[in-house]
């Protein structure tokens, strides 16, 4: 609204308010702060352990006590805790975000109280305050500037514009912008949650999304926590209904039920993210949030801002139009010599930059940039001992300076050239010897991409992951980025997202177009995601600055690139050390792998789990016959998820596709290992029970080992798309586990600890029957996988690449809003 009108709103004047009306106006409107709210840290800890995941554990620990094994109970209790641990450690993300965004707010200000100037604190200010800011403040709340003054406010770090801009009388100037040209007066119209600030920070609160990890480790374990309910209730009435000892059989039932609650399966999934963490940072990528390594590895939209990003966040020149009969070096020189170092202006630097050492002559007297004039100006002694001064300023400036010279009717046509191609212009002057001003050139500045820019976003689209523009700065400077990066020219105001009569799902159609968006606040940049977070998309997005932590909390794996603020690093899952976007490429790569370990560990324990129980299940139904102990279980449970934690340390390939929670396939290939795993297991029991006649004890210590060692076995077999012996191999740390807790139980099972002494022949028997039919899952697992790409989900025509091929969106949507 006109300054007139909105003063008239606020109940001020230039005179400010007096100090009554100030203490009334706090009363009502509150501090000018961000206001925080924090959970006792002992409240947010114990919050940990109430939920779907901790209830599955807790369970499993209060049965391992009730039945009396202590020390399944201590291993439990320890995995419980550390699950706990790891999610504490992890808390406080927006809190931190809150508390960088605060750090960047003034801590005082000059206001006018009762006529009077006084400096007073920053959280004391009241809409309808006037102020005083000057060069090097932080503007400590929303103003609207007072007065025939100009400034030039530098708020790349809120709204993402590369350059400074310029502000004059009326207009509105953002707290936590700094002033870098100018002084005067401005009125206060918003503090705390209702300025530009307040806003940002209340997005950062409200931003964030559940991990699709941490859905898949619920759904794993709630289905087969159903299964082992289901299976262990029927073994258990039909055991009692057969006179079984009641005691004997509800205390098997236990340890069952025990074993087959996935207590391992966050912890190992954890340690996996946590070892390829580690990796990622001897690769510049920090992870500050664990489960965005799997999110990571499935962006399909990489959301990047252009400053600093995409750019070198550095006014280089990149072209420039010389006058008729002036050379690129006069203008140059020129140019270098109405700009000084010590200014450590971005503009003079870029000018001095470009004319590296040519010659200018000595300057004997320097006018700096003012904002009235919008001209620097410089005296000069040639090498011929003639005076001449040169000015380079704004073009229209400038050539109003040469109202005689003819060529000043080229200026406006450069000018608007330049600008169709988002560049900067400065024009620059000289005078004759006659004192007349004349026109040199016009020089053309803008921030040039990074040299590694078009390479990155090359290598991205290879990868699958579709990269769009989310910047601060004008349309025309963000498309003409896109086009020397090879992004496109598809972009678009961020305001045609609000247009009046434009719907959500219009909107969403329009961001999934687009190359990218210009002139976006954080509000737009925070929808922006929404919106392609509604599409089925996994989102990454970069950024650097304030404006960019809300859609960094917002997304799936927010990146903060390096020399990010500090509210962009709070608000990020991963922050990068090394410039530029290269280092992406390399963290998506490796976040793949970790994918692929994970997946490989998950298929393995859904099939695990349906050996144990549909073995037990049928041999008490079929034949009334106990396969195993509940010792035996124990050892199966202790020794094969102890040593499967190396599997956070294994060799695999990635996908060359984002890779995503395929459910279906997992579950289709775990079942069908774990159903041949009892077919093979019931084989080798009929062929000892029904030919070799052994007895029911050494036939339990048969079926004990061979689980054992089958088990382990599996691991190899899901590990690998292709053949067992297909490459990558298997890492040290797997071999060697597997190796040494199968050592282990064949010493067990041969010596007859706490069970029937198998012997060494036998101990061979089951080891060669082992491997005979681990050749067989390994071909079952290639027919599995060829049968799901030849019968792929039913799926909308509209799809998105995924882990194993093409992914439909609708599917991707109903596994994000599962669990």
């Amino acid at each position: 609204m006109p300054l007139a009108q909105a003063l008239a709103e606020l109940d001020s004047s230039p005179g400010g308010l007096t100090a009554d009306e100030a203490r009334d106006r706090l009363e009502r409107y509150g501090p000018n702060e961000i206001a925080e709210r924090r959970k006792h840290p002992l409240l947010v800890f114990f919050g940990y352990f109430w939920a779907p995941i901790p209830w599955m554990i807790e369970v499993a620990l209060v049965l391992s006590v009730v039945v009396g094994h202590w020390a399944d109970a201590v291993i439990i209790g320890a995995l419980l805790v550390m699950n706990g641990a790891v999610a504490f450690t992890e808390e406080h993300q927006a809190a931190n975000a809150i508390a960088a965004l605060k750090q960047r707010l003034a801590a005082t200000a000059r206001v006018l109280r009762d006529g009077s100037w006084i400096s007073a604190p920053a959280r004391e200010l009241v809409p309808g305050d006037v102020v005083r800011v000057r060069l090097g403040d932080v503007v400590p709340a929303d103003v609207r500037v007072l007065g025939e003054v100009s400034f030039d406010i530098d708020q790349s770090a809120l709204t993402g514009e590369s350059l400074p801009v310029g502000r004059g009388a009326g207009e509105a100037l953002f707290s936590g912008a700094v002033v870098v040209r100018g002084e005067g007066d401005a009125v206060v119209y918003g503090t705390g949650a209702n300025s530009f600030f307040g806003r940002t920070t209340a997005l950062v609160g409200a931003a964030g999304t559940v991990s699709h990890f941490q859905r898949a480790v619920l759904r794993i374990g709630q289905r087969l926590i159903v299964l082992a309910l289901a299976l262990v209730s029927l073994t258990v009435v039909v055991s009692l209904l057969r006179g079984n000892p009641v005691l004997d059989t509800v205390e098997f039932a236990l340890v069952v039920t025990i074993a087959s609650v996935p207590v391992a399966l966050p912890a190992v999934l954890s340690v996996t993210m946590a070892v390829g963490a580690r990796k990622l940072a001897r690769h510049q990528a920090v992870v500050s949030h664990l489960p965005a390594v799997e999110e990571l590895g499935g962006i399909d939209v990489l959301c990047s801002d252009k400053t600093g990003t995409l750019t070198r966040n550095a006014l280089a020149l990149v072209a420039c139009w010389t006058a008729p009969g002036v050379g690129e070096g006069e203008l140059l020189a020129a140019a270098a010599a109405a700009s000084r170092a010590e200014d450590r202006d971005p503009i003079d630097l870029a000018v001095l930059a470009a004319a590296g050492s040519a010659p200018a002559g000595t300057v004997e007297r320097f006018v700096p940039f003012d904002p009235v004039t919008k001209r620097t100006e410089a005296l000069l002694r040639g090498r011929d001992g003639l005076p001449q001064r040169v000015s380079k300023g704004a073009p229209q400036v400038i050539a109003a300076l040469c109202t005689g010279d003819p060529v000043v009717g080229e200026v406006n046509r450069v000018v608007e050239e330049y600008a169709v191609r988002g560049h900067r212009s400065l024009a620059v002057a000289g005078t004759r010897r006659d004192g007349a001003w004349t026109l040199l050139g016009v020089l053309a500045l803008a921030d040039p991409p990074r040299e590694d820019s078009a390479a990155t976003i090359a290598a991205a689209r290879e990868q699958g992951i579709e990269v769009k523009m989310v910047t601060g700065d004008q349309v025309a400077i963000g498309r003409e980025i896109a086009r020397q990066v090879g992004l496109g020219e598809g972009i678009l105001d961020a305001a045609d997202l609000g247009t009046e009569g434009t719907t959500d799902v219009e909107a969403a159609s329009l961001v999934d177009g687009a190359d990218g968006f210009a002139q976006v606040f954080p509000e737009h940049k925070y929808r922006i995601v929404r919106l392609l977070q509604g599409r089925g998309h996994i989102v990454g997005m970069t950024g650097d600055g304030v404006n960019d932590a809300p859609a960094l909390k917002q997304a799936d794996a927010g990146i903060a690139v390096a020399g990010a603020t500090d509210a962009a690093r709070a608000a990020a899952d991963v922050v990068l050390l090394a410039p530029g976007l290269s280092v992406i490429v390399e963290a998506i790569r490796q976040a793949r792998e970790i994918f692929a370990r994970m997946t490989s560990y998950a298929t393995y324990r859904i099939a695990e789990t349906l050996r144990v129980l549909l073995l037990i299940t049928l041999a008490i139904v079929a034949f009334n016959f106990f396969p195993v102990t509940a010792v035996m279980i124990v050892f199966l449970a202790l020794l094969n998820d102890a040593a499967i934690l190396t599997i956070a340390y294994d060799r695999v390939r990635g996908s060359k596709k984002p890779a995503v929670w395929d459910m279906r396939g997992v579950g289709t290939l775990a079942v069908a290992l774990g159903v041949l795993g009892v077919a093979e297991t019931f084989l080798l029991f009929a062929l000892a029970v029904g030919v070799l006649h052994l007895d029911p004890d050494l036939v339990r210590t048969l079926i004990y080992l061979k689980l054992s060692v089958s088990g382990h076995l599996t691991i190899f077999v899901t590990r690998t798309r292709g053949p067992f012996w297909s490459s990558p191999r298997p890492a040290r740390p797997l071999l060697a586990a597997v190796v040494g807790t199968q050592l282990i139980a064949t010493l067990i099972a041969v010596y007859g600890l706490v069970m029937t002494p198998l012997g060494w022949a036998w101990a061979g028997v089951v080891w060669a029957y082992s491997l005979l039919w681990f050749v067989v899952e390994d071909r079952v697992k290639i027919a599995a996988r060829n049968w799901l790409e030849r019968h792929p989900a039913a799926a909308p025509s509209t799809l998105t690449p995924g882990a194993d091929g093409p992914r439909p969106r609708g599917i991707r949507r109903a596994e994000r809003n599962a669990g």
